[in-house]
């Protein structure tokens, strides 16, 4: 399988962060997120947001990061 460009993805997930980040409830931005990626981005792409969030590689916003961590525990793969 093809590997998405990983730039990409951050850049992507970042300015969906940039947007769940001005709400007033951190915790609802982190949520919001999350649940954004869960119903619009494709499995590959979120396992391999996943990959990255867990190797600490520092682009990602901090809540964006949050969010991505949070996939994994909810993300079994079939």
């Amino acid at each position: 399988m093809e590997r998405m460009d990983i730039h990409h993805l951050v850049k992507m997930a970042n300015e969906i962060g940039g947007f769940f980040e001005t709400l007033p409830d951190r915790n609802e931005g982190v949520n919001s997120i999350e649940q954004h990626l869960k119903n619009f981005w494709e499995p590959r792409m979120r396992r391999e947001i996943v990959e990255y969030a867990k190797r600490g590689d520092g682009e990602l916003k901090e809540i964006v990061r949050e969010a991505v961590l949070r996939l994994e525990s909810t993300h079994k793969p079939a």
